[in-house]
């Protein structure tokens, strides 16, 4: 089996210079669209690469078998070969819809005779068989190119992963009365998803939680741009944290189009004070849930619209006191709105249960809980980004 065209091109010199026996035979096969490239057979250098869009070429498609060129006319052959080559032969090789895939140019034969008619059944049957192993090859080119391509995208969004990973904390600031620690799960390779833990002074940190309008690519590189945003000016926070936000809206407006924006949870928790105020621009409602045997829960809702949809912008901060052995939730919208086979929202009250339900165990294992409840409710089956932060205060 001939696996590439230059063994196809060296089997046909081969077989044909055996058979026949010409003074000289060059083979030339398909390079691009237009140019067809001597891969076997020896040629001059300015003869190595020809145009097959002169109108010669149309001529031999069309009679589409071997041509005698002997005692025709030197127009009617392609230039640069009746001069370079001195063909005495020309035999085309046809690929689909009687498209040059090939042409094999024989000079005189050694024995000074003519190519018989048996000569030429031979060499159009020759033809016939290179064209259809040329198609073959063509396809598996295409196929390999194809592979190649998808793992190269592999690789990439591999990389892509990688470096939205080392977007996401490294490193927690320690807190004194406050354990906590996030968790994404991305639908995709990447997403529009994005936490984070910001060490606004000691004993005050920012916990941070957004969700681009985007998923995959489009919304990771929203998520790198809002990222960027905030860690370039969130010390602000501590004493102005409405300045901060409006800052970050004009700067994610300006950065982006029309229809970009996010939702985004800022909170700032005093370790001293236990005190946490926070701007909710457009996000879903913050989870409190109260220490006690009632575990009674605390609804944090919007304080403002969402980020990056108008210029100006506004807003208004609320502020709360986090009591010993209180759990706050923050979330995305691919924690409620994950759905199960009857088109159940996985929802704000299986959310709320879950969190009572696994509330006396370590924060790390408490988000990797709710995770697994999500995920299993949906039966695997991930439509869109998971994110958590979890925050637990202690004495």
């Amino acid at each position: 089996t001939v696996s590439d065209r230059n063994e196809m091109a060296a089997l046909l010199e081969h077989q044909l210079t055996q058979a026949l026996r010409p003074s000289s035979l060059v083979v030339y096969l398909e390079s691009t669209d237009d140019q067809l490239l001597a891969v076997a057979g020896e040629v001059p250098p300015d003869a190595r690469t020809i145009f097959n869009t002169q109108s010669a070429f149309a001529k031999l498609v069309r009679r589409g078998k071997p041509w005698e060129v002997s005692g025709e006319s030197l127009d009617d052959v392609p230039a640069p070969l009746n001069f370079a080559l001195k063909p005495d032969c020309l035999v085309p090789i046809l690929g689909r819809d009687s498209r040059l895939a090939g042409l094999v140019v024989l000079g005189l034969r050694l024995s000074e005779e003519p190519y018989s008619r048996e000569d030429k059944q031979l060499l159009a049957s020759v033809a016939s068989q290179a064209g259809v192993a040329l198609e073959s090859i063509r396809l598996a080119e295409k196929i390999a190119e194809r592979i190649d391509a998808e793992n190269r995208a592999r690789q990439e969004m591999e990389f892509a992963r990688q470096v939205q990973t080392r977007l996401f904390p490294q490193k927690l600031p320690p807190m004194q009365t406050l354990e906590y620690t996030g968790r994404c799960v991305p639908a995709r390779t990447v997403g529009g998803d994005y936490y984070d833990f910001l060490e606004l002074r000691p004993g005050r940190l920012a916990l941070v939680l957004a969700d681009i309008a985007g998923k995959g690519v489009p919304g990771a590189l929203l998520m790198a741009n809002l990222q960027a945003n905030l860690r370039s000016q969130y010390a602000a926070a501590v004493d102005d944290l409405p300045g901060l936000l409006a800052s970050v809206n004009r700067l994610f407006f300006q950065t982006t189009d029309t229809s970009s924006y996010a939702t985004l949870f800022f909170a700032d928790y005093d370790d001293a004070t236990h005190r946490l105020r926070y701007a909710n621009c457009g996000h879903l409602p913050a989870l409190l849930l109260r220490c006690g045997e009632t575990a009674q829960a605390e609804w944090l809702p919007s304080t403002c619209t969402v980020l990056g949809l108008f210029e100006r912008w506004q807003c208004q901060v609320a502020e709360i006191t986090i009591a010993p052995g209180d759990t706050l939730a923050l979330y995305t919208d691919g924690v409620t709105e994950a759905a199960n086979g009857a088109d159940e929202e996985f929802g704000e009250a299986r959310l709320l249960e879950t969190l009572r339900s696994y509330r006396q165990l370590p924060v790390d294992q408490l988000i990797e809980a709710l995770a697994g409840a999500v995920q299993k409710f949906s039966d695997g089956q991930q439509q869109d980004d998971i994110t958590l932060v979890i925050a637990h205060c202690r004495a």
